[in-house]
């Protein structure tokens, strides 16, 4: 089991990353935050909040697990999706450079690589 608050590092290429992801309530939702190690200051934090034909972590998902409409569902644990979500997160060029905190919605990535695309 990991300890909350511990970040967890991603190496792509030559970019070391760091990431964790928390659940929080009253609204409930799962928070996926990523940031460069070299540069602390810039996060992104992608967003999934429970909503019509979304759910978050909770019965019957397990800590971490998402849902969306067509029933393709990710774990925000596994560091395959945090890459696969934060290459998205680059390609779409959400990823701040100075010392900014940017809060978006992940629902549009997940739709990206989990397959849901309209």
């Amino acid at each position: 089991m990991r300890r909350k608050g511990v970040l967890r590092k991603l190496v792509v290429d030559d970019t070391v990353w760091l990431w964790g992801r928390r659940h929080r309530h009253p609204d409930c939702r799962e928070t996926l935050s990523l940031r460069r190690a070299d540069t602390p200051h810039a996060q992104l934090h992608l967003v999934f909040r429970s909503g019509e034909g979304r759910a978050v972590a909770g019965w019957p998902l397990g800590e971490g697990e998402i849902i969306g409409l067509g029933g393709h569902w990710l774990n925000l644990n596994e560091p395959g999706v945090v890459r696969r979500l934060l290459d998205e997160a680059v390609a779409r060029g959400l990823v701040p450079t100075g010392n900014v905190v940017r809060e978006v919605d992940g629902w549009p990535l997940f739709d990206a690589v989990a397959g849901e695309a309209p």
